[in-house]
C-alpha cells in the first residue's frame, strides 16, 4: 500500500515540480538556439581528425542540470546542450570504477574484472595492463593526450598510473574521495593521506586551491600550450559533486533560500562546476580550438541522495541498478554535428565512447577484439538508428545483501553467493536469481538478486520533508522479491513490474544473462596490503609495490618519514568517523 501512496504522490509531486528549462539573460558563449529547432546549418567537414574534450562529473543527478528541470543553475551546460544533441537514453554504471575502466577500454565490466565494486586506496589491483586504453589508441592516432582530476582505476604500481596508460600528462587524484582544497583522503580511521598528483609526482605546493577552479585552470593552461593545428584529447574528470560538500562561499550565497542544507552545498558545487566548463568552453574559443572540437558531457552514476543530489523522477540512487543509478546525463556539443539542436533517444552505453571517439580521431581498431561498444557517432550526429541494442548493466558473483564490502573470496561460484532473497528455481532452472545482475535488451530491464534502494526520492528542497528520507526509502525495501521486469520504454520510472505477467520475457533475458557470464573472467578484488597505508609511503597515497613484489608483504618496518615535505595530517577523519556512527545509530534506530 505504501508503494502504490509513493506512486501517487510522486506523479503529483512531478507536476508540482515541473519540467522547465531554465532562461538565462547572460551572453553565451555558444551560439543562441535557432528560433526553429528544426533549422540546422551545414556543419565544417572533416578536414583533420577533431579536438576531443571528455568531460565527466562525478556523483552528478539526473535531476541536477537546469534542462531536467532543477532547481540548481547550469547555464552552461544548459545551453551547451541546447545547441548540440542531448542523450536522453544514455547509461553509465551506478558507482565510480566501473564507469570509468568502461570509458577507457569500451569493455563491460565482466570483462576487466571489476564487477564488485570500487578499487579501494589499499587494494593491490589496477585496471588490467592488458588492456588497450582510449588514449593509447588516441596516441596512435597522433594525439597529444591529457588527463586532468580523478583517475581512481588503482596506482599500486607506477605501471597503472594514468602516464603509463595512454595519457601524456595528468593533474589529479588517484583514489576516489579527496578534500576539495587540502586532498587529503582518508580510508577509514587513522588511514590518511594527501592525493593530489603531477604526473608521477606528488603535487604538495597545490594544496590550498579548490580543484574544480584548479583543473579548469589546468586545461586552460594545457589548451594556451598547445597548438590547435594538432590534435588533442584532453579527459576532464571533475572530483565535482562527490563529497565531501565543499564550495566557495559565494556559490552557497546563491542558494542560502534552500531550507536543505546538503541540497545548498551539493548545489553550489554543480553550478561551481557549470563555471568550470563555462571557462573551459572560453579556451577552446579563444585559442582556436573550437571550430574543429567535440565536447562530450558525461556523468559517472547516479546522485547520492545521502549527500543532497536528485535522480528525480527515477527510482533509485547511485549505488543501484534502478534507473536512478544507471541513467546519465549525457550531451555532445560540436560544431561538426550534422544535425544539432536536438534531443536524441538512441540508445548509447559509456562503452561506446571508446570506439565512436578512436573512429573519429581515424584511429585504427581492427586490431582490438572484444569490444562492447559501438561506434554511434552516426546516431548522434546525424540521427540515425542506433547499432546498440541492449545493455549488460553488470553481474556481480561476489555481491552480498548482508555485506556489500566484500573482502577477497577465493573459488566463488556465481550461481551461488546468494542475496538476501532468491534461488535458482526462480530463474527457471537456468540463472540463480540471488546473483545480482541486471540487463537491458531492446525496451526490456531485468533486475535479479539485490539492485539496491529502490524508491523514488523526490528533490530534497525542502527542510523537513514529509516522512523522512530515509522512510521514503524503506517502503519498498521489505519486498521478499530478487526478479523484475520493466517496459522501461513505456515506464521510465519503473513503477510496474511484470514480471509475473511476462514469464516469457523473464526467461529469455534471463538466457542473456546466462550467456553473458560465460564469457566473464574472475572478479579482480583483492584484499587490502598494509603496506599500501600512507605513512610508509611519504604521508601520500601512491605506488607503493614494485615488478617484484608479490601480492603479500610481511610488514613490521616503521612508517617513512617524508624527506622533503611534513607529513599531512588529515583534517576530516575524525568528522568522518563521527558520521558514520551517527548515520549507523539512525538505521539502527529506524527514526
Amino acid at each position: 500500500m505504501a508503494v502504490y501512496a509513493l506512486t501517487g504522490f510522486s506523479l503529483v509531486s512531478l507536476l508540482s515540480f515541473g519540467y522547465l528549462s531554465w532562461d538565462w539573460m547572460k551572453p553565451s558563449l555558444v551560439a543562441d538556439v535557432a528560433t526553429d529547432p528544426m533549422e540546422k546549418s551545414l556543419p565544417p567537414t572533416f578536414t583533420r581528425p577533431p579536438h576531443i574534450i571528455f568531460i565527466l562529473t562525478d556523483d552528478q543527478g539526473y535531476h541536477d542540470i537546469g534542462y531536467h528541470g532543477s532547481d540548481i543553475q547550469t547555464p552552461t551546460l544548459d545551453r551547451l546542450a541546447a545547441d548540440g544533441v542531448k542523450l536522453e537514453n544514455y547509461y553509465i554504471q551506478p558507482i565510480c570504477t566501473p564507469s570509468r575502466s568502461q570509458l577507457i577500454t569500451g569493455r563491460y565490466q565482466i570483462h576487466t574484472g571489476l564487477q564488485h565494486s570500487i578499487i579501494r586506496p589499499r587494494q593491490p589491483n589496477c585496471l588490467p595492463l592488458d588492456q588497450v586504453t582510449l588514449p593509447q589508441k588516441l596516441q596512435e592516432a597522433g594525439y597529444s593526450t591529457h588527463m586532468v582530476g580523478k583517475w581512481h582505476l588503482g596506482f599500486y604500481k607506477r605501471e597503472c598510473l594514468p602516464t603509463r596508460r595512454g595519457f601524456d600528462t595528468f593533474l589529479g587524484s588517484l583514489t576516489g574521495n579527496v578534500d576539495y582544497y587540502t586532498y587529503d583522503n582518508c580510508d577509514g580511521p587513522g588511514v590518511c593521506g594527501y592525493d593530489l598528483h603531477e604526473g608521477e609526482d606528488v603535487a604538495w605546493d597545490q594544496s590550498g586551491k579548490y580543484s574544480t577552479f584548479l583543473y579548469a585552470q589546468r586545461v586552460n593552461k594545457i589548451l594556451a600550450s598547445h597548438s590547435p593545428k594538432e590534435p588533442i584529447f584532453i579527459y576532464v574528470a571533475f572530483q565535482a559533486v562527490h563529497t565531501p560538500l565543499q564550495s566557495p562561499k559565494e556559490y552557497i550565497y546563491r542558494y542560502r533560500s534552500m531550507g536543505n542544507v546538503a541540497r545548498r552545498k551539493y548545489a553550489a558545487m554543480v553550478t561551481c562546476m557549470d563555471e568550470a566548463v563555462k571557462n573551459i568552453t572560453w579556451a577552446l574559443k579563444k585559442y582556436g580550438y573550437y571550430d574543429n572540437s567535440v565536447i562530450v558531457f558525461s556523468t559517472d552514476n547516479g546522485g547520492q541522495t545521502f549527500s543532497g543530489g536528485s535522480n528525480w523522477p527515477l527510482r533509485g540512487r547511485k549505488g543501484t541498478y534502478w534507473e536512478g543509478g544507471v541513467r546519465g546525463i549525457g550531451f555532445v556539443h560540436s560544431p561538426l554535428i550534422k544535425r544539432k539542436r536536438r534531443t536524441s533517444w538512441a540508445l548509447v552505453h559509456i562503452t561506446d565512447w571508446y570506439p565512436t571517439l578512436v573512429s573519429l580521431a581515424r584511429g585504427n581498431l581492427s586490431n582490438v577484439q572484444g569490444l562492447d561498444g559501438y561506434n554511434v557517432w552516426p546516431a548522434i550526429s546525424e540521427g540515425k538508428e542506433s547499432p546498440r541494442t541492449e545493455i549488460l548493466h553488470n553481474i556481480d558473483p561476489l555481491y552480498n545483501h548482508e555485506s556489500p564490502r566484500t573482502e577477497i573470496l577465493h573459488n566463488i561460484d556465481p550461481l551461488y553467493n546468494h542475496a538476501k532473497y532468491g534461488s535458482l528455481e526462480d530463474g527457471f532452472g537456468i540463472w540463480n536469481t540471488a546473483v545480482q545482475a541486471s540487463i537491458r535488451v531492446g525496451e526490456w530491464k531485468l533486475l535479479t538478486g539485490d539492485p539496491g534502494y529502490s524508491d523514488w526520492i523526490p528533490p530534497q528542497t525542502l527542510t523537513n520533508f514529509p516522512g523522512s528520507w530515509w522512510n521514503l526509502e524503506r517502503l519498498t525495501n521489505g519486498l521478499r522479491k530478487s526478479v523484475w521486469l520493466f517496459n522501461i520504454t513505456a515506464d521510465p520510472y519503473e513503477r510496474y513490474d511484470l514480471s509475473e505477467q511476462r514469464p516469457d520475457v523473464v526467461r529469455s533475458l534471463l538466457m542473456r544473462l546466462v550467456h553473458y557470464n560465460r564469457t566473464a573472467i574472475p572478479v579482480r578484488y583483492p584484499a587490502e596490503n598494509p603496506r599500501a597505508h600512507p605513512d610508509f609511503n611519504g604521508g601520500a597515497w601512491g605506488p607503493w609495490a614494485s615488478e617484484d613484489d608479490g601480492e603479500e608483504w610481511e610488514g613490521g618496518r616503521e612508517p617513512l618519514k617524508s624527506r622533503n615535505k611534513k607529513k599531512k595530517k588529515c583534517k576530516i577523519c575524525k568528522l568522518r568517523s563521527f558520521f558514520r556512527k551517527l548515520n549507523t545509530r539512525l538505521m539502527s534506530n529506524r527514526i
